[in-house]
């Protein structure tokens, strides 16, 4: 080897050994200071007390104290872009609901590229939306509904927690496969008298989460028709799917996700998807979520990018077709 060659050969043997031990020292030294825990909405909601569930836990795990910053707005989008443009550090972490690649469809305009800004840790556990009516509904299951609003097009209406959230676009599924015409009449969040129009009669019925529903479910305050997955609820079995309900294929679930921005050290995002996996295990933590309607499960970051796009596929054609765009 000639002098040259083996004196670039060295620096470049140097030079790796040099990021080896810069990425080791990643995941050796971190965390050494407060992580923030982002979610995109008030506190009081699922998602929020899911957030405060995870970050009690991790401070314990970690050793440092995790946060929550409530950064509500614009669908949850303010906190996106606030995780999007983070210092990719460690330091700060987002809880989604669903895919935030689904935003591409649903806004004109975005400060952030949903598909790359953000790298996937974990999936926080999967939870389904309920079609709930009040108690002084005519409709006792799911196929009454169906048929009287095959044979009355346009006349009910039905409720969600707001445009292009899961349980609005599971609803726009669920018209379309069905083959019927619902008025959607959108709220934002449970804070605008959805409840109150609801249980009044205002509105015929509403698609919403688990962790929403189910206390009012459990106390008899609204009548659950269907859940949305593909299997009945644990916690309700006595409520029937959609799919056997009505609609045979008919399978939808939510999911809460972990993030941070994509270019985070590789090493300090291996060690969070580890101690989130292994933390979900626990018993005590699965029970800790049963009252949201959560069903407490990690997964690999492929895994949840694999859930990203899946998500992507089903309802980016929907909301095409149908139209749906957030202001």
């Amino acid at each position: 080897m000639s002098r040259i060659k083996r004196r670039r050969f060295l620096e470049l043997g140097g030079a790796a050994t040099l990021i080896s031990l810069s990425c080791a020292s990643h995941a050796q030294s971190w965390p050494n200071r407060i992580v923030r825990l982002l979610v995109g909405f008030p506190p009081g909601g699922g998602m929020d007390a899911a957030a405060r569930i995870l970050a009690d836990r991790l401070s314990a795990i970690w050793g440092q104290q995790v946060i929550i910053e409530n950064k509500p707005g614009a669908g949850g989008r303010i906190a996106l872009d606030a995780v999007a443009h983070a210092s990719p550090d460690g330091y700060t972490m987002l809880i989604a609901a669903g895919a935030p690649e689904v935003n591409r469809f649903l806004f004109a305009k975005l400060t952030f590229d949903p598909a790359a800004d953000f790298a996937p840790v974990s999936l926080v556990g999967t939870y389904p939306d309920f079609i709930v009516v009040s108690n002084a509904s005519p409709f006792d299951s799911l196929g009454t509904l169906v048929a009287y609003a095959k044979h009355n097009p346009g006349q009910m209406s039905w409720a969600s927690p707001g445009v292009g959230t899961v349980p609005h676009l599971a609803g726009e599924l669920f018209m379309r496969m069905a083959g019927i015409e619902m008025t959607h009449v959108p709220y934002r969040g449970i804070t605008e008298g959805l409840m109150s129009d609801l249980i009044a009669g205002r509105v015929d019925a509403m698609f919403n989460t688990a962790g929403t529903l189910l206390p009012l479910i459990k106390s008899h305050q609204v009548r659950a028709l269907a859940v949305t997955s593909g299997t009945r609820f644990p916690d309700q079995p006595e409520i029937p799917t959609v799919r056997e309900s009505a609609l045979p294929g008919y399978d939808i679930s939510s999911w809460y996700g972990l993030y941070v921005p994509a270019p985070t050290p590789q090493d300090i995002v291996a060690k969070m998807n580890a101690d989130v996996v292994v933390m979900l295990r626990e018993p005590a933590m699965k029970e800790k979520f049963e009252p949201l309607g959560v069903l407490a499960a990690g997964s690999t970051a492929g895994e949840l990018a694999a859930r990203n796009s899946a998500d992507a596929a089903l309802w980016g054609p929907l909301i095409k077709a149908v139209n749906i765009m957030v202001e």
